[in-house]
């Protein structure tokens, strides 16, 4: 099964290897070793990118763009919307290659590949929509308007959790712009971004458009740093932790080129005591444990009114209990393994920590071992009674594990919120509309997205994705998030035959 969707995607094997994200030499060559965290099993290699291939990349990609920029925004969505037939072709190839390389469930590894296929719609429409304003002159005979144009090359870096959506969020937007693309994928999945790549490929040759307008580099980061501290790319858009973003971010502006940030998220679902049970359970654990806990809009803090935490908890409790753990490509199961063994320390040492700052887990972790868990990356999704000013709280931890805290009333309950440094995504389970409103108003929910009987995980193309503070502050995928991709530029004509000034000014010669 696993050969015949490699093959399918036009991958193979080139040498064998000792665990993910580390490198080998073959000859002069470095090479990225895959394992999956599904078996341990080795999938393949992917070429690091050298300084000098990276140049013949970017002078290719600035080449095209002086072409690509020219084409008709809707011709561009056009090779667009060819990527997204393309994707259906290979909806589900890609999508176990999404579950086996990253660890995600099979369902998760589809409806990933789905994301991409809903963006290239998105985008397709935008085409034909970029939109500038026209604004009303002080001066007579004049007329004011704003346009956008391309930006250039969009550095995009991905994080291993999402290995194909997030990349496609960006780069389908930033190609009906008229801008080119250069991705880095992460280190850890490098073989979904050749599998998306070698799709690319076929499309671009297929309408006559240059390899340059779509182009991917392979690497850690230091291959990213080629990126990051190149005026040749005037924006990087970053995926991943707090930390990395704000070296990105430092960088970026550095040269005072611009950054597009979605960072880390420290997610809260807040249920009333209004709140519809049938929805609660069903949101927070999904939110809780799906992708192993390892989404940035995973849900890590539930907080509960007192007159309902006993039964919230109870109900947990025995949800979990339920929940099967093991192999993603099986869709049985709920729960796949973590990315890999630096993620499962991590999950121990979150584990180490909030107990010895007072927290009682009333469903306990561990590392699962023995048949069907050898690679070592299959941990036990759990949930703590915790204070929201432990350290460990405040910290976002990539893995299954779930605060829990109580509080009297609403207010308390969206300071205790956003008393976090992230800012990402964030919940209200309740049937008032005055709780709703007052989660939802200028005093409520400090996070990018606020969500009303909805869980944090998991968003809709069609929205712009983000969050504040410490989550960066960017915005992807849809609503007006095009216009990051793009530069603005206003204009006045002047269709008289004087030349009036603005502001009343006279400068008679």
């Amino acid at each position: 099964m696993k050969n015949t969707f490699l093959k399918k995607l036009g991958l193979k094997k080139q040498n064998d290897g000792s665990s993910t994200g580390q490198k080998s030499t073959v000859g002069n060559k470095e090479y990225i070793k895959s394992h999956s965290p599904v078996d341990g099993a080795y999938i393949g290699s992917v070429s690091v990118t050298t300084k000098k291939e990276y140049e013949r990349i970017v002078k290719a990609s600035q080449k095209a763009f002086i072409n690509w920029r020219t084409v008709p925004a809707p011709k561009r969505g056009e090779v667009v919307r060819q990527y997204g037939e393309a994707l259906r072709a290979n909806k589900d190839a890609l999508g176990r290659l999404v579950s086996y390389e990253m660890g995600k469930s099979l369902q998760e590894g589809w409806g990933e590949v789905q994301e991409m296929i809903d963006i290239c719609e998105f985008a397709v429409g935008l085409s034909r929509q970029l939109y500038g304003l026209s604004m009303h002159s002080e001066r007579p005979a004049h007329r004011m308007y704003e346009q956008w144009h391309p930006l250039g090359t969009v550095g995009i870096i991905s994080a291993f959790n999402f290995p194909v959506a997030v990349w496609a969020w960006n780069a389908m937007i930033a190609m009906v712009c008229g801008d080119v693309c250069i991705w880095k994928p992460s280190e850890k999945t490098p073989l979904c971004g050749v599998a998306c790549q070698n799709i690319m490929k076929k499309v671009l040759k297929d309408n006559k458009v240059p390899e340059g307008v779509c182009c991917m580099i392979n690497g850690d980061y230091k291959v990213g740093e080629y990126m990051t501290t190149d005026k040749r790319v005037p924006l990087i858009s970053a995926t991943g932790s707090t930390r990395m973003g704000k070296i990105v971010a430092a960088t970026v502006a550095g040269r005072l080129g611009r950054s597009l940030l979605e960072l880390g998220g420290n997610n809260a679902m807040i249920v009333t005591e209004n709140a519809n049970m049938n929805i609660v359970l069903t949101g927070a654990v999904f939110g809780a444990v799906g992708t192993a806990g390892q989404r940035c809009t995973t849900t890590r803090r539930l907080i509960v009114h007192e007159s309902i935490f006993d039964e919230v908890k109870k109900k947990l409790v025995k949800a979990y209990k339920q929940l099967r753990i093991g192999n993603p490509l099986d869709q049985k199961n709920h729960v796949g393994p973590l990315i890999d063994q630096a993620a499962v320390e991590m999950y121990l040492d979150s584990i180490k920590k909030a107990k010895a700052e007072g927290a009682k887990f009333i469903v306990e972790g561990g590392v699962l071992k023995g048949k069907g868990y050898e690679s070592g990356c299959y941990v036990k999704p759990c949930i703590a009674e915790v204070e929201n000013s432990y350290e460990i709280v405040q910290h976002e931890t990539f893995a299954p594990i779930l605060y829990l805290m109580k509080y009297k009333d609403l207010s308390e309950a969206i300071a205790m919120q956003n008393d976090v440094p992230q800012g990402l995504s964030s919940a209200i389970m309740t049937d008032s509309i005055l709780q709703a409103e007052q989660f939802l108003s200028t005093a409520g929910s400090d996070c990018g997205i606020a969500n009303v009987n909805i869980g944090t995980s998991g968003a809709e193309i069609g929205g712009a994705f983000g969050g504040e503070k410490e989550t960066g502050g960017g915005r992807e995928s849809g609503s007006d998030s095009w216009k990051a991709y793009m530069r603005r530029q206003t204009n006045t004509i002047n269709y008289s035959t004087d030349l009036p000034l603005a502001q009343g000014i006279k400068f008679d010669l």
